[in-house]
């Protein structure tokens, strides 16, 4: 048997890498971050602990793995050209995939808004929101001032609001929440639509 080539090391390394976020989010999720220990993410991915330790220094380093990462992933749907400019396309590509992935990623979701209501915890992310969010801001501001918007900053803190309280309702009952009537509602208040009284 030939011995394995550095990319064969980097596959194994990037797939037992998964396996440990993976069965962190869903304990974190479902049992709350305190409760889930390094143990017991480790019996969930089916590794040893020591392995686990290999790739991450602490739990907490696992969970802002895992915060970090979903957060730039919503990043890359809000301006997917990337030229720092929102157009009425690109607010509806965002408000349609965020709502796919509020819906297909319930145990990210539920991780999210769980840290964000633990004051102890919430630090672990609040970097990575502080660094990211501001061209979030400048851009979402200016897409509400092109439109007209009295309080383009205003309108900016309640859009994010709104998208923050729906997932976190949606969340909390999925089964009964009303998701896809929801979104058809904010895309014709932001996209189609927008109202600027």
């Amino acid at each position: 048997m030939s011995p394995r080539t550095q990319k064969q090391y980097e596959a194994i390394r990037e797939e037992k890498r998964s396996k440990i976020l993976d069965a962190a989010l869903k304990l974190f999720g479902y049992e709350g971050y305190h409760s889930s220990s390094i143990s017991k993410i480790a019996r969930k991915a089916g590794i040893s602990k020591g392995l686990v330790y290999n790739y991450f220094d602490s739990k907490e380093e696992i969970v802002q793995e895992i915060l970090n990462s979903g957060i730039e992933e919503m990043l890359k749907i809000l301006d997917p050209n990337h030229d720092g400019v929102l157009d009425t396309g690109e607010i509806e590509y965002f408000i349609v995939e965020m709502f796919d992935h509020l819906h297909k990623n319930e145990k990210f979701w539920k991780l999210y808004f769980s840290i964000s209501l633990q004051p102890e915890i919430y630090p672990l992310m609040k970097e990575k929101i502080d660094e990211l969010g501001k061209p979030i801001m400048d851009m979402a501001v200016s897409y509400f001032k092109k439109w007209g918007f009295k309080d383009p900053e205003g309108e900016t803190l309640i859009f994010g609001a709104l998208l923050d309280g729906i997932g976190f309702h949606y969340i909390m009952d999925p089964g009964n929440y009303p998701l896809e009537k929801v979104k058809n509602i904010i895309i014709e208040r932001y996209v189609h639509n927008p109202k600027r009284d």
